[in-house]
Order: C-alpha cells, then sequence, then structure tokens
C-alpha cells in the first residue's frame, strides 16, 4: 500500500512518532490509537458553536436539536473517511487534493481553505476575548489583542510531542464537560420536552440560517484537513490486517471523541432552550447576554463562572488545532513551509482585524451576530473539502482493498447534496435580497454574482470531473521536482575553510571536524564574535578587556594549530553573529563554514536565540553543524 518515499510527510515534526508496535494487548493499543479525534473535537465545541446554538436554543427551543445530531452523524462519517485517508494512503486531504487536479483548481482550493481556517480563528479570537472579559472583566477590544499572545502555545507544546499535547487538549475537554454537566444539573430540563428537538423541523427562514450555522460549526472543513494528518503520527506495520486494524481503533476514537463533543453542543442548546426561550427571552443571541442572565434564572453563582472558564477553556483548546490545520494546508497545497510562529501569527492577524473592526465600529453588541457569521462562512467551505474527499476514499486505483463500501459512498454523498444544497438556497436568498435592497444592484452583478458562480463552477467541476476523468491526474512526488540521473560526482577539495569558535568545550569538536575535511592542504580561519554591550555599540573600535582576552584566545588556539602543522588565520567580529559571522566567511571566500549547535530548543531559543539558522541563509557554501 506504500506510494513513493520521496515526498514530504503531513506535519513532519511528530509523522509516525507514536510506536503502536510496542503494545501487544488490544486495550492498550487501542489507547495508543486514541488521541488524534480528541485534537479534532475540540473544533466541533468553539466558541463558534456556543454562538449558534445559544441563538438556536434561545430562538427556537428545543427545536433545532435534530440538526445538532444530523450534523454529528455527517461529522463522525466524513471524520472516519479523513481518517482512512490518512491511515491508508500516508496523506494528508491537502497533499491529495494536489496530487490530483491542477495548479489553478489547487490554489482556488487552498484560497478557500485559507478563508475557513480565518474564520475558524476569528470565532476563536472573539470566544477567548469574551472569556476573560466575562471572568475578569476586561475590555473586549484589549481581549482580543491579548489573544496574539497564545501564537506561541503550540510551539511550546509540540516540542514535547504529540502525545503531550493531546494530553493537554483532552484536559480542556474535560474542563468544557465537566463544566456544562454542571449546568445542566443546575438548568434542570425535562427530558421529555428535549426529546420532542429530535423531529426534524425548519420553523422559518430564520433557523434555516442557524441550521447552516450549526452545520457549518460542527462539520468544520479545517478538521478533515487535519485529521488526515494527526493519523499520521501513529507508528504501525503496513500489512493488510495492521492498517484495518488502524483504520478499526481511529473510528472507535472518532465515535467517542466526537460523541462528547455532540453533549457538549447539545447541552449549550439546551442550556439556552430551559432557561432563555422559556422565559421569553427569544433575542439572547449573544454569548455575553447569556452569561449575565444565567445566574438570575438558575439562582447560583456558579453557574455563569463555569459558563466563562468553559468558553476559555473551548476557544484555547481550538486554536491549538486551528494552527495545525493552517500548517497543513499551507505545506499540502503550496509546498510551502514557513516557521511554525510565522505561520500561527499570519492566521492570528487575519483574525484579529475584523474582529477590532466590528467591536469598534459596531460596538460589543456586534460580536455574536459575527460569530454565526464567522460559522456559516465555514458551511459555504465544506462542499471543497467534502467533495474531494469522498472522492479520494472511493478511488480503488489508490485505496485499492481499503476503497470505502458502496453504501459508504452513498451517505457520504447524501451528506454532501445536504450540505451543498442547504448552502446553496442560502446563497442565492442572501444574493437575492442584496439585489432587491442595492440602490445601485450594478455593483453586486459586477463583484458579488460572479464570484458565486465562479464558486459553483470550481464545485461542479470537483464534483464531475473525476467521473470523466479515464486516466487519473498525478503532479508527480511531492514536494519534490522529477528524479534526476546523477551525473559526475568529481568533487575538490576544501581549500579554505572557515570555524566558528566561542571558548567552550564544543572548540574542540568543531576544529577536529574541519580538520577532517580540509586536511593539511587547507587553510583554517577561527572566527569569534566579541558580543559585549560595547562591541554592539562601537563594533571594531572597542577595546574592552572582552575584546582584549578573546583576541589573545584566537591567537592562543592559532599558535597551536600553527606547532602542528596546520596554516591558520583569525579574525575576531563585533556586535549580532548572525550577521558577523556571514560578513567574515563572505569576505575570506570560505569553501566551508564549521558551527557548533548548542542543542537548545524551544523556549531556549525564543530566550537565548538560534544564530545556526540565521547563518546558514546568509552564505553560499556548504554549512557543517557540529553537536556534541
Amino acid at each position: 500500500m506504500s506510494e513513493s518515499k520521496h515526498r514530504s510527510e503531513s506535519l513532519a515534526e511528530v509523522h509516525q512518532s507514536v510506536d503502536t508496535d510496542k503494545h501487544r494487548g488490544g486495550f492498550r493499543k487501542l489507547l495508543a490509537f486514541i488521541g488524534p479525534a480528541y485534537l479534532v473535537s475540540v473544533g466541533y465545541m468553539d466558541p463558534g458553536n456556543w454562538a449558534t446554538d445559544i441563538a438556536g436554543g434561545a430562538q427556537f427551543g428545543y427545536a433545532l436539536i435534530w440538526v445538532l445530531l444530523m450534523s454529528n452523524l455527517m461529522a463522525l462519517l466524513l471524520q472516519s473517511l479523513s481518517a482512512r485517508l490518512g491511515i491508508v494512503r500516508g496523506r494528508d486531504l491537502a497533499q491529495a487534493s494536489r496530487e490530483t487536479y491542477s495548479r489553478p483548481v489547487n490554489l482556488s482550493l487552498y484560497f478557500l481553505a485559507e478563508i475557513a481556517i480565518a474564520a475558524c480563528d476569528l470565532a476563536e479570537v472573539l470566544g477567548m476575548a469574551i472569556g476573560l472579559q466575562l471572568l475578569f472583566d476586561i475590555p473586549l477590544l484589549w481581549g482580543v489583542c491579548i489573544t496574539v499572545l497564545d501564537t506561541f502555545l503550540l510551539l511550546f507544546l509540540i516540542n514535547f510531542g504529540i502525545r503531550k499535547m493531546e494530553a493537554f487538549i483532552l484536559g480542556l475537554i474535560s474542563i468544557i464537560g465537566m463544566a456544562f454537566l454542571a449546568e445542566m444539573i443546575f438548568a434542570k430540563p425535562v427530558m421529555s420536552e428535549v426529546l420532542t428537538g429530535f423531529i426534524p423541523s425548519i420553523p422559518n427562514s430564520t433557523a434555516l440560517y442557524i441550521a447552516i450555522g450549526i452545520i457549518g460549526a460542527t462539520v468544520m472543513p479545517h478538521n478533515l484537513y487535519l485529521h488526515s494528518s494527526l493519523v499520521q503520527t501513529r507508528k504501525f506495520k503496513r500489512t493488510p490486517k495492521d492498517i484495518r486494524k488502524a483504520i478499526r481503533f481511529n473510528i472507535i476514537d472518532s465515535t467517542i471523541a466526537l460523541n462528547l463533543a455532540f453533549f457538549v453542543n447539545a447541552a449549550i442548546l439546551i442550556l439556552a432552550a430551559s432557561t432563555f426561550f422559556k422565559n421569553g427571552m427569544f433575542e439572547v443571541a449573544e454569548i455575553q447576554d447569556a452569561h449575565r442572565f444565567l445566574e438570575p434564572l438558575l439562582g447560583t453563582t456558579w453557574a455563569p463562572t463555569l459558563f466563562a472558564i468553559a468558553l476559555i477553556a473551548a476557544g484555547q483548546s481550538s486554536t491549538i488545532t486551528g494552527t495545525l490545520a493552517g500548517q497543513i494546508i499551507m505545506e499540502g497545497y503550496l509546498n510551502l513551509r514557513i516557521a511554525p510562529w510565522m505561520r500561527r501569527l499570519l492566521t492570528r492577524m487575519i483574525a484579529i482585524i475584523p474582529a477590532l473592526l466590528t467591536i469598534i465600529y459596531f460596538g460589543e453588541e456586534a460580536t455574536g451576530r459575527l460569530l454565526i457569521f464567522s460559522q456559516v462562512i465555514l458551511s459555504l467551505q465544506l462542499g471543497f473539502a467534502v467533495i474531494p474527499l469522498i472522492h479520494f476514499v472511493s478511488d480503488k486505483s489508490k485505496m485499492k482493498d481499503f476503497t470505502i463500501p458502496v453504501y459508504v459512498q452513498i451517505l457520504a454523498w447524501i451528506s454532501a447534496i445536504i450540505i451543498v444544497v442547504l448552502n446553496a438556497n442560502l446563497v442565492y436568498d442572501e444574493i437575492k435580497s442584496w439585489l432587491t435592497a442595492s440602490e445601485n444592484p450594478i455593483v453586486l452583478w459586477l463583484t458579488v454574482v460572479p464570484i458565486a458562480l465562479a464558486a459553483l463552477f470550481l464545485l461542479l467541476y470537483i464534483t464531475f470531473r473525476p467521473f470523466f476523468q479515464k486516466k487519473p491526474r498525478v503532479q508527480g512526488q511531492i514536494p519534490h521536482a522529477p528524479l534526476q540521473s546523477i551525473q559526475s560526482l568529481e568533487t575538490s577539495p576544501y581549500k579554505r575553510i572557515a570555524i566558528a569558535v566561542d571558548f567552550s568545550t564544543m572548540d574542540t569538536i568543531n576544529i577536529a571536524n574541519g580538520i577532517r575535511q580540509g586536511g593539511s592542504d587547507c587553510t583554517y580561519l577561527l572566527i569569534h564574535i566579541v558580543e559585549s554591550a560595547g562591541a554592539l555599540m562601537m563594533q571594531q573600535e572597542i577595546r574592552d578587556y572582552e575584546e582584549r582576552s578573546d583576541q589573545k584566545s584566537l591567537n592562543q588556539y592559532a599558535q597551536e594549530l600553527s606547532e602542528k602543522g596546520f596554516k591558520t588565520e583569525v579574525k575576531l567580529g563585533y556586535g549580532n553573529p548572525k550577521r558577523a559571522i556571514p560578513q567574515i566567511v563572505n569576505d575570506y571566500k570560505a569553501d566551508l563554514l564549521v558551527m557548533g549547535a548548542h542543542g537548545h530548543k524551544g523556549f531556549k531559543d525564543l530566550l537565548l536565540g538560534t544564530t545556526v539558522d540565521a547563518v546558514r541563509h546568509r552564505v553560499n557554501i556548504p554549512v557543517l553543524i557540529v553537536q556534541r
């Protein structure tokens, strides 16, 4: 079942980092596989879900619970297909799309996926900010700005491995679950009335809008990309028997995790219905209003406090998985891998800008409508992720014996049709109302209508093209160009080698490795950078104790090497080593640079800085990194 190995693994830093083969027992082996679906499930209980659930419960009572159940069943089906794709083909959804579609189609799908990520992150930003406001009385505008600070949490957690991250997320989910279990005890809903909500009905067009928001908040497109990647963190034998076992364990994982998410969403809607709807408070759609009215309606101060704590936990857990999904989408579609902190900051800034503008120009009371709108946007993107996924797992040429059965294909297509038809109806009604209400409809005919038609054409293309495509289109090995044959292997010996020293125990190792590359016929340049405060200000004009001591140490190294028969020169640099080392190396016209690595990572990188990465991007010669 293996495909070409000449490709980039999805989430390479944690790819196959959990070895499931060391667990023999069935239950212990199941525990080794459990985890990815919990990271996915937090997207099903993020602040965007809260907004749609509260609005649905307050306005229509228990009438839309069936939408939650239907959404959860669709989510379970589609997430299991996503997991199957990652397990069998070793591809995430973005990688599979890039291999299959042309570049223009992939760029369009990437753009739509990024919109989904931004909409999801917008909900998380607002949810976190609202939670901070409710718990600590921080102004919403400040709360939105504070959410920038959590952009590095993922970088901190991922250094401890995927299992530690999963445990952290599970802890946050437990907080949310226990908080709403307590809320249900306070609210005391009548179960016979709750059961009537499982009878399908859509009271009016407003209910349809909220129902679509619930679907978008539940079946989230970025989770399909995420799940197909996260299952690849598990390492197992690639035999048909073990692949089937991995699929079965991941279905169990998804069933447990998504049913927990359904419990949370149902609890929020039931809480809104049994408190606000029953008391005639149909206009409660804002999370802040829900928090404010919980205490007088339920008669306990714990209700609003637990509500705010759960909201912060939901926002924080969702922001982690949203970051991972953004990384997967960018790497898969564009073959572009940027620093995780930059990716996180970029996503967060895209989300913060509309949140700040909404608060500044429309006031804090508009955040609830913005949350629901973000979930409707997510729902509009769903078809562009769901339809390719169904095609990929139905492709017998790629999935072989693990192609989904016909009845599963039928259920998947029914889910896709429900999603697409509901969204098409919403888009048609919205555009029609805009054209009717607009004083200058020509602008809409030249902008909104063409965009909607282009999206429709793209949706039809990815839906029907595979049925008429005789030979599947494969873009080749990801992310590499076509493999070229190796030509000449003649090499020239190094003549000028630069060696960075810092007067630590690493120097001997660095120098020895440099000499191993150049031998006795090479000239060696020993480099050290003076980093004192004076050197940063005065550069080569500095004449302090540290500068004199460093120069003396360099000369001593050079003398010892000369006595051993090696031609050696020395050069002292000043200021920032990230700039000084490349300048000296380039001026010297070295053939090779030897540097020592400190071996720290994660938080220490942020605290102490990194020199190696910055230097190697500023020189055009090979760099030998030596580690103790």
